[in-house]
């Protein structure tokens, strides 16, 4: 059973379209006989999709090339996005070309990110294939690169034309990589729907047993809520802020340790415990909700110690690279009750480095 939400954004709105078999069912591309397309994916991906979709999508007459690069987020890199644009002034691709990002989220990001700059601008397909990206990184129009000194740091705001998310996906995907895509699931329960995180509390073993029924739901009210906040806020100005629970520390675990040492999901989980003991130093949260949270990332066997390689004073400097950051003050979403997040401006250096060494 498919099913279909919308994420308005006027002229720019598209589908996000969930199901099983998608990639073989041509009409939700919406793409015309005659039409050129350039796949971007990566090595691990193409042996198991990328023929498959080529040979539907020539089956009914689209002119079809692709790209493939490394794996991992340490490829999201400056080079892998050059290879993905000479991919497509090699093939004289044209503006009315569509690229489409076949993979997790490193794929999508730099994909995207591709699509946004080529002849100022082609329209882009995300097909996302990791649960990470599926409630998360594919929806929203959020693309972008990686430098040394900080994550996502180069991109751009570009909405994807559709995202199609088949849950057939899933079945090919390591279990680390499926339960660091449960730390952002289990963000949004966190931060916006108390519901939510009741739910995943009693389902989580169906999640990890890749029950079809309990992954439809949960990935749609996943990006039902994104959707909802990307609509509110496109381009981060104010509450789409709350998005980034755990990504303040997370991203410096992921910086500090080298890209792809710590999966993104594993390093939110760390985040969030971080974030939730902050809120519990600030006096806005309780422990019986950061012990909920804990219980519920253990069994969806995500870690919850920090890097033992880390100093607590190594996290500060990327803390501080932070798009959040302004006029030098630190910003840091954190958990106020389940179901409800702010972000909280200034917060002492003391507090922060406290905040690390609890967890």
């Amino acid at each position: 059973m498919q099913k279909i939400l919308n994420v308005a954004l006027a002229k720019r709105s598209y589908p996000i379209i969930i199901g099983e078999n998608l990639l073989n069912e041509f009409h939700h591309f919406k793409l015309q006989a005659g039409q050129r397309v350039l796949i971007a994916t990566n090595e691990t991906i193409a042996p198991l999709y990328l023929q498959p979709l080529i040979d539907m999508l020539e089956k009914n007459g689209v002119k079809t090339d692709s790209i493939i690069v490394p794996d991992g987020e340490k490829y999201k890199t400056m080079e892998t996005w050059n290879t993905i644009l000479t991919a497509l002034l090699a093939n004289n691709h044209t503006r009315n070309s569509i690229l489409i990002a076949l993979g997790g989220g490193v794929i999508g990001d730099v994909a995207g990110f591709a699509a946004s700059a080529y002849q100022r601008g082609i329209k882009f397909i995300q097909v996302p294939t990791t649960l990470l990206s599926q409630v998360d990184s594919s929806v929203g129009g959020k693309t972008a690169i990686n430098h040394p000194l900080g994550k996502n740091m180069i991109g751009a705001f570009y909405q994807p034309q559709s995202v199609i998310i088949d849950l057939n996906c899933l079945k090919t995907l390591p279990q680390r990589e499926f339960s660091a895509g449960l730390a952002e699931v289990i963000k949004y329960g966190i931060i916006l729907d108390e519901d939510f995180f009741n739910w995943l509390e009693i389902h989580i073993e169906e999640l990890l047993n890749l029950d079809v029924k309990a992954l439809s739901y949960c990935i749609y009210r996943c990006c039902q809520l994104k959707a909802q906040i990307v609509a509110a806020d496109e381009t981060e100005q104010d509450m789409r802020a709350i998005l980034n629970l755990g990504h303040t520390y997370g991203h410096a675990i992921e910086a500090e340790l080298g890209y792809g040492n710590w999966l993104h999901g594993e390093a939110i989980s760390i985040g969030i415990l971080m974030a939730a003991q902050t809120a519990k130093l600030l006096n806005k949260l309780t422990d019986n909700d950061i012990d909920r949270i804990k219980n519920l990332l253990i069994k969806a066997k995500l870690p919850v110690i920090k890097p033992k390689q880390m100093s607590i004073e190594s996290y500060l400097p990327h803390m501080m690279r932070d798009k959040k950051v302004l006029s030098g003050q630190l910003r840091l979403v954190i958990p106020t009750k389940i179901g409800h997040a702010e972000i909280i401006d200034g917060i002492e250096k003391e507090i922060v480095f406290e905040s690390i060494q609890r967890v």
